[in-house]
Order: structure tokens, then sequence, then C-alpha cells
């Protein structure tokens, strides 16, 4: 007969077990194709698309680079493109617009980049 510390002990177990195998940088379930047109990417910044798991940067004109919209630290979607950089409200992360490496942590993992179509006068990205 199992003891209510046994279950909750297996329990627990089981939860991180399920949790183990899916990390934020692998997860693409339920996000959506999005494209986004180049003349609302501004030079020296970027969007953010979190249904589609993405962020595209133009570090400068007629640039255009895509990022995981999931911060490298704890798995957050990054907020928002600033002056400075890509940024991550949750721990306060900013990571670079030309090659996603962190600038200030507390992430030390670069964002990964991700491929995108060029349809001419837009991009689009397909998780």
């Amino acid at each position: 007969m199992s003891t209510r510390r046994q279950l909750l002990v297996s329990g627990a177990a089981i939860a991180a077990a399920a949790l183990a195998g899916c990390t934020p940088e692998d997860n693409t379930k339920g996000l959506v194709p999005v494209t986004v047109a180049k003349s609302d990417i501004p030079v020296g910044g970027g969007v953010v698309r979190p249904e589609a798991g993405v962020v595209i940067t133009q570090p400068e004109e007629g640039t255009f680079v895509g990022f995981s919209s999931r911060c490298t630290h704890a798995g957050c979607d990054v907020h928002n493109v600033r002056d400075d950089g890509i940024f991550c409200a949750c721990h306060g992360s900013l990571f670079s617009i030309t090659d996603g490496v962190p600038t200030v942590g507390p992430a030390t993992e670069p964002l990964r980049a991700v491929a995108l179509v060029d349809d001419g006068d837009a991009l689009s990205y397909t998780p």
C-alpha cells in the first residue's frame, strides 16, 4: 500500500521527467507562420513576433536576421527590440541585433538563429 508521501514523490518525479523532455528552444508546438513587410522592420531595430517564435532585425539597411524569440536564460519570450538590442524583461537580458549574442546577462548563450524566406517585399518564417 502506498503512503501519501510516496504518491506525492512519485507524482513530482513524473512531472519532472515530463518537463525534462521539453526545452524552451525546442518548443514550436502551437506556433504559426508569420510574414512581415520589410518596411515594418526599422534599420537598427527589429520586430518580435512571439506567435511565430521569431525576432526579425535589420542591423543595417537591407540586411535582415532572424532569431528565436525564446530567451536562452529562462525560456521567456523576449519583449521588444530597443535601441540597445533585443530585450527580455523577464530577467533583464539583452541581445545583439546582429548576431543574437547576449550583451547583458543573466543570459550567457546567444539567441538561436532561424532561417527567413525573402519574398521580395516581405520576410516569412515558418516554425
